[in-house]
């Protein structure tokens, strides 16, 4: 019986080469768990830096389309203060053909009664017009006897400058020209000396 356990124990021991493989097969066991191990770092490093690129790119888009809200928020605000400054300019453009004609009634002469009375409330019409005007920042460019300048002034006749006159000067305005704040709304047409 002792036999018996010594095989069975013989048996049950690997022999040299047995373990040799044993250790050769642990040994490759491990380095493919190594490499396994190594490649899921690897790959785990990979998706790390991939969602790193993902999140910047995110936040540059982000950035981008805060910065492109705000330029329109700021064009908007531009655009309306505009609206606003300018406001009232085509009332304006079609009130002045009135404020001229209430001009030219007041050049008529009048010796009768009834025709003073008349030019006075003509007179009463062209001073309120011209008031409301002004308060709604429309005011007449000045050109009597200024320099010529082509942004305020349409010259739409040269006469020979006389004495005292200086070159390129308004000598006479044919029709008075309004602006409204800074935008000119008719420019004045006017003689200028050369």
């Amino acid at each position: 019986m002792a036999e018996k356990d010594n095989k069975k124990t013989a048996e049950q021991q690997p022999t040299a080469e047995e373990q040799v493989a044993a250790k050769k097969t642990t040994n490759a066991q491990s380095k493919d768990k190594k490499k396994s191990a190594t490649s899921q770092v690897d790959e785990l490093k990979a998706e790390i830096k991939d969602l790193k690129q993902q999140l910047a790119d995110k936040d540059d888009k982000y950035l981008r389309a805060e910065a492109e809200i705000q330029n329109m928020t700021t064009r908007f605000k531009k655009e309306r203060a505009q609206i606003l400054k300018y406001d009232g300019q085509d009332l304006a453009k079609a009130v002045l053909p009135v404020l001229d004609n209430l001009k030219r009634a007041l050049t008529i002469e009048v010796t009768d009664e009834n025709g003073k009375q008349l030019k006075k409330g003509i007179q009463m019409v062209h001073d309120h017009l011209t008031s409301a005007l002004i308060d709604h920042g429309i005011t007449e460019i000045e050109a009597d006897g200024r320099p010529f300048d082509p942004t305020l002034h349409q010259a739409v006749q040269t006469v020979p400058a006389q004495d005292g006159q200086k070159p390129d000067t308004v000598v006479q305005v044919l029709q008075a020209g309004y602006q409204l704040k800074d935008r000119v709304l008719r420019p004045a047409m006017v003689v200028v000396a050369q």
